[in-house]
């Protein structure tokens, strides 16, 4: 089950307060080339989840590393986070424009040092506080390494910014950037050519302006919906192209499955063509669908 040097060591221990590295579920790629290769489409792919802001539940918030470590217990996941800018340019994770819901804080998060919000303490999903403090990006980009990927969302930072922090920490092979149109995949790919993208593409039409826009489909996945896409063939059009999948499951589907209206949602989301599930619940998501994973795989 391995190929180029890819390690997806299953390791279900006990957890620590702080598990080391081999007491996670670990995606371990160590160049470029196995990221792309990692997520080229192949028929025997190994289905997965990404964990929305990383995977937050009661006593572990949004957009923090022990998050990130508790998901990485139970499950195999890759984590999308939310970086933001503070008043004095430095990139931290915080989903919200302003610091009420997810900290102790007030206000704006651009009217703010980094030296004052690392003061605040993280709320969790219930919105008690937490010990846990903001993470920088840089903090987030090195425990990455070696352990999984984070996809960056874009919120305040700037393409050139969060181009240069991933340059900086040699972060191609553990982050991925989401690119909310071709003319930001094709900066991106102009900046840094390892850079690995989530691009959207949700139709056929899509499919095509792509192919005009000069970045090769080995450096993207394809978001192709929040929920299942109104046309299944999508799915097929962008494996042709060897790119996988990814489907949004936090906005609706998540809640099929808690409220037990169809426990089956994300293993059909699976059989429908999807190659990466997006879910708010990336530990049930992940466990529902382990049983779809080949007992041999290239990956």
């Amino acid at each position: 089950m391995m190929r180029s040097g890819l390690l997806l060591a299953v390791l279900l221990l006990a957890p620590p307060a702080l598990p080391a590295a081999d007491q996670l579920h670990i995606i371990k790629i160590s160049t470029p080339a196995e990221m792309r290769e990692f997520f080229r489409y192949a028929p025997d792919r190994i289905p997965l989840v990404s964990a929305h802001r990383g995977g937050p539940r009661p006593g572990f918030p949004e957009n923090c590393i022990a998050t990130f470590e508790n998901t990485l217990r139970h499950v195999h996941a890759i984590l999308e986070v939310d970086p933001g800018m503070t008043k004095d340019a430095a990139a931290v994770l915080m989903h919200d424009p302003t610091l009420e819901r997810t900290t102790t804080g007030t206000g704006k998060v651009a009217d703010h040092t980094w030296d004052e919000l690392k003061r605040l303490r993280l709320k969790d999903t219930d919105g008690k506080v937490t010990p846990y403090g903001i993470p920088t990006l840089d903090e987030a980009l090195d425990w990455a390494r070696g352990k999984t990927i984070l996809i960056l969302d874009r919120k305040s930072v700037p393409v050139e910014v969060t181009a240069r922090i991933i340059a900086q920490h040699k972060a191609e092979t553990c982050a991925m950037v989401i690119a909310y149109t071709y003319a930001e995949a094709r900066r991106y790919h102009e900046l840094n050519k390892n850079i690995m993208m989530e691009v959207f593409m949700a139709d056929s039409r899509r499919v095509k302006l792509f192919d005009a826009s000069g970045v090769p489909w080995e450096n993207i996945v394809a978001f192709v919906a929040q929920s299942r896409p109104p046309d299944a063939s999508i799915y097929e059009a962008i494996h042709r192209k060897g790119a996988v999948c990814i489907v949004g499951s936090h906005r609706s589907h998540d809640q099929e499955f808690l409220s037990g209206k169809n426990k089956r949602i994300y293993e059909e989301l699976i059989r429908d063509g999807a190659d990466i599930i997006e879910a708010d619940r990336a530990i049930e998501a992940a466990e529902a669908i382990r049983q779809l994973a080949p007992k041999d795989s290239s990956k």
